[in-house]
């Protein structure tokens, strides 16, 4: 469903990308009214994301995270490398600062908890839209909280995608064509950098700063 149009020239152009309806539906039913904002598109996969705006050229740009196929750090990195004055709100369920950093790093000008649309959504695109950045509270204390901490390899960080998916070490091993103990030590070093004891809590917390997906 699409915003209503509206005769302001200087209506902000707004595209949605979510591959959920009802969420793209809230977001219109939040802009649907305002006089300086119009929905221009919508989209529900990263491709579509990529073809839409190459044709619309939107003014800012919703976009999801968790989509199937091209997911939406891969749709915003394309979208920057075409088009590098694009202006694009990244809209989550999760406050992790893993994925918000490779967010923003990837282009990104503002990061906001699909919780907070209805008291945030608005004011965020207005600010994005004249040129500044914008990222929520809760997702930026998260990013001060672990700014000092070591991050994780790509090799610690695929042992723990296959902890999450019921692997043993042994399996892990075998899987990796490595040995028990360098999976050992890899998670060795993983527990101090995450600070944790164990393999559960290891894979708790990496989910929940967007890590690994949930």
């Amino acid at each position: 469903m699409l915003g209503r149009m509206t005769a302001t020239r200087a209506a902000i152009r707004i595209l949605t990308v979510d591959d959920h309806p009802l969420l793209r539906e809230g977001i219109a039913a939040v802009i649907d009214g305002q006089p300086d904002m119009e929905i221009v598109g919508e989209a529900s996969s990263g491709a579509e994301a990529i073809e839409r705006f190459d044709k619309l050229l939107p003014d800012v740009t919703l976009m999801d995270l968790q989509m199937p196929g091209v997911n939406g750090i891969d749709a915003l990195k394309t979208i920057r490398a075409r088009h590098p004055n694009a202006r694009i709100i990244v809209l989550t369920t999760y406050a992790g600062d893993s994925q918000a950093l490779v967010a923003l790093k990837s282009g990104a000008v503002g990061y906001l908890l699909k919780g907070l649309l209805r008291k945030e959504l608005l004011d965020t695109i207005r600010l994005v839209h004249a040129g500044k950045r914008h990222v929520s509270a809760e997702v930026a204390s998260q990013i001060a909280l672990h700014a000092g901490q070591e991050a994780l390899s790509e090799r610690e960080i695929g042992i723990l995608k296959l902890i999450a998916a019921g692997n043993s070490n042994k399996e892990i091993a075998r899987r990796l064509s490595i040995s028990e103990d360098t999976v050992k030590g890899h998670l060795k070093t993983t527990f101090s950098k995450l600070g944790v004891a164990d393999r559960t809590e290891a894979v708790t917390v990496a989910m929940r700063r967007g890590i690994i997906g949930l």
